[in-house]
Order: structure tokens, then sequence, then C-alpha cells
């Protein structure tokens, strides 16, 4: 799934793991990972490549949403990939496709958006891999990114952000056609039987009638009470909530929105409300990001004192990553060591990306999708 976070993914996600051949697990965002890869040295050393298989079912571990009934074995891991081309993305996929062969699914997900940056690599590894391009007016997502702990806390820096992520995903679909399917979030929220059945038949699972109310999901009730972000993950959409950013965001904000995403509102058919003529210098950006840093540290104080586990849960996640850093650091004493983080410091932010697997009943015969 492609191409950021806070575009309906996990309300299309949730719904479709109502079909038994489905199954698309919470993501682990291995964007958060990928900063750490190069330290890793020449993959095609044994040594190297383990520690990384290590490192990522590490990752999985501490992720904040356990993938249930599921134990990865590193050595297992290693033993099934080590002759393949070796990548951390290859990595990651294969917990994924043991976790879906566990499920009798034959259809596996990811759900970690921000991989649209590595589709390059991802068809390289999977010739037969799908994406699921899920589109949001950029005023709604940019709101709600805003307001998101895992982003920034700027709608122009977001606004930017948005422009990066749809730019790639944009030509990806223009580029590979037959192999990306794009659908808008409003879309959904106003018909989801007929966007749900246009996904189903994309994949080539069958539709079923379950993925229509979401308060069955036990999954969905879970994580609604694990974080602010996901409270509403356990409800139908509200139809109400597509123009929710008229309220939230000022003239202004809604202004430099559409300065940066225009061309795009236009393609995906998004109606403007203002002319578009933001003046953005590098005078505004700098304030922007000072501006946001310093939101973002009394966000996180705020989500210590109003939501302690939330914030323990990414803490926990955040520490296991530094510790991975640290380490990897200690065997190059070429490179500058990490100073250890302040525990007040804030978590590094994560970013997001989507599969599909088709599988029978082993690894070796399954068929992706992003």
């Amino acid at each position: 799934m492609i191409p950021l976070r806070r575009c309906g993914s996990h309300a299309l996600r949730l719904r479709l793991n109502f079909n038994p051949d489905f199954y698309a697990p919470y993501p682990l965002h291995i964007v958060d990972f990928m900063p750490l890869v190069a330290l890793y040295g020449d993959l095609r050393d044994d040594a190297a490549y383990f520690q990384m298989v290590v490192d990522v079912v590490g990752l999985q571990t501490v992720s904040m949403v356990k993938w249930p009934d599921v134990v990865f074995d590193p050595v297992e891991v290693f033993e099934t990939i080590k002759n393949e081309p070796r990548s951390v993305h290859r990595i990651v996929w294969e917990l994924l496709l043991q976790a879906g062969v566990k499920r009798g699914a034959t259809v596996v997900m990811d759900k970690s958006l921000d991989s649209v940056h590595y589709a390059a690599e991802l068809m390289k590894l999977f010739d037969d891999l799908l994406f699921l391009n899920v589109v949001r007016d950029p005023r709604a997502q940019v709101s709600s990114m805003n307001r998101a702990i895992i982003h920034d806390f700027d709608t122009l820096l977001n606004a930017a952000t948005w422009v990066k992520a749809y730019t790639v995903g944009r030509k990806l679909a223009d580029a590979y056609p037959d192999r990306v399917l794009t659908i808008r979030y409003e879309d959904f929220v106003s018909n989801q039987e007929a966007v749900l059945r246009k996904i189903c038949s994309f994949f080539g699972i069958t539709f079923t009638p379950d993925m229509l109310d979401i308060s069955r999901s036990q999954e969905a009730q879970k994580i609604s009470h694990m974080s602010a972000l996901w409270e509403s993950n356990w409800s139908a959409p509200i139809a109400a909530n597509v123009d929710k950013f008229k309220k939230a965001l000022t003239a202004e904000e809604i202004e430099i929105i559409e300065t940066l995403t225009g061309d795009f509102m236009d393609y995906y058919g998004y109606e403007r409300m203002a002319g578009g003529e933001a003046k953005i210098t590098p005078r505004v950006v700098a304030a922007a990001k000072k501006r946001s840093e310093a939101n973002k540290k009394k966000a996180w104080a705020d989500l210590k004192n109003n939501d302690n586990r939330d914030y323990r849960l990414r803490r926990f996640r955040a520490d296991y990553l530094r510790m991975v850093k640290e380490r990897l650091l200690e065997k190059d004493p070429k490179r500058t060591r990490v100073k250890a983080a302040d525990k007040t410091a804030e978590p590094p932010r994560a970013r997001k990306k989507t599969f599909v697997f088709k599988t029978p009943n082993d690894l070796s015969q399954c068929r992706g999708g992003s």
C-alpha cells in the first residue's frame, strides 16, 4: 500500500482482513530501519546478513501491535533466503510470507506506505508485486498529519512530505498501470462496498459482506484503544469528516497546501478553495522547521503525561532502533558514535507501504503485491 500514512490505510487493511484468503498485519514501517542498512556493510558476508535478519526479527518483536500467533526463528529465516538476492526488504517479506502461510492466506499485504520510495528495488525482488495507491485530499490528509505524533507539526512541512510521496506514487502508477490500483479515500467513505469490491478484484480475492461491518473486527477494537491515532478505526467512516479540515485549518494553511499540491488536486479531482499563491521562501521553511521542533517536543511530553501506555510502546521501539544503531557503530571505529539519547527525547519518526502475495501452501509459490 502506498504512498503516505493518514490516508485511511488502516480502515482498508482491517476490512480486507475479513477475507480468510487475505492477510495484512500491522506494518513494520521498515523506513525507520533504512538509515541503519549501510552500517551492516557487505551483505554478501553471511555474518552481516544474518545479523540484519536477527535485527529485523527484533524490530517485529518490539512493534506496538503484535502479529498474533507468530514467532520467527532468525536461523530459519536466514536459511530460507540466504541464496536469494540479499536485501532488508527480502527479510521483511519473508516474515510477511511466513505469517501469511500460517494464516492460510493466499494474498499478503504490507501496509508500510513509505515503501513507495523503495518500489524499484521491491519490483526487482518480486516480479509480480502489486501496489494499492490510496490517495486522499491533501488538505484533509495534512490536517490529519498535523495531529499525528509520527509526522511533523507544521502544515508546510507536512504538505511538502505529501508532495514528495505522491510524486513517486503517481510516477509509479503511470509507469505500471497494470500493477498499480489507485483509489480515493473519499470514494471509499461514500461507497465502501464499491471500492472494496474493486480492491478485491485487483488482488484476486473475493469480496465478503463482513468487510462492511468493522465493529466485528477484534483487531480494530484492540488498536482503537491503544492510541489516539487509531480511535476511529473501530467505527464506520463518517462522510462529514471528509470536510473536517475546513474547521481544523486556517485560510493561510489551506493556501499553503494548495500552493504545493494544486496540480495533484486537479489530477485527482479535488476542488480548490484558494488561489494557491502562498509565498514559500527559505526563510519561511526555516521558521516552519523551528516551529515544528518546538511543537514536537511538547507533543511527546503531552503524550507521556496523557497516554503513558502509547508513549511507552513507541519509546520501546525507538530505544530498540537506537540500541541497534549504537551496536553497529561500535563495530566500525571509523564512524562517529551516536551519543546516547536523552530519555526525554522524541523517538525516531516512522514512515510507510503495502504488498500482496498469492500463496498456495508454501512460500516458494507466493505472489506479491504492494
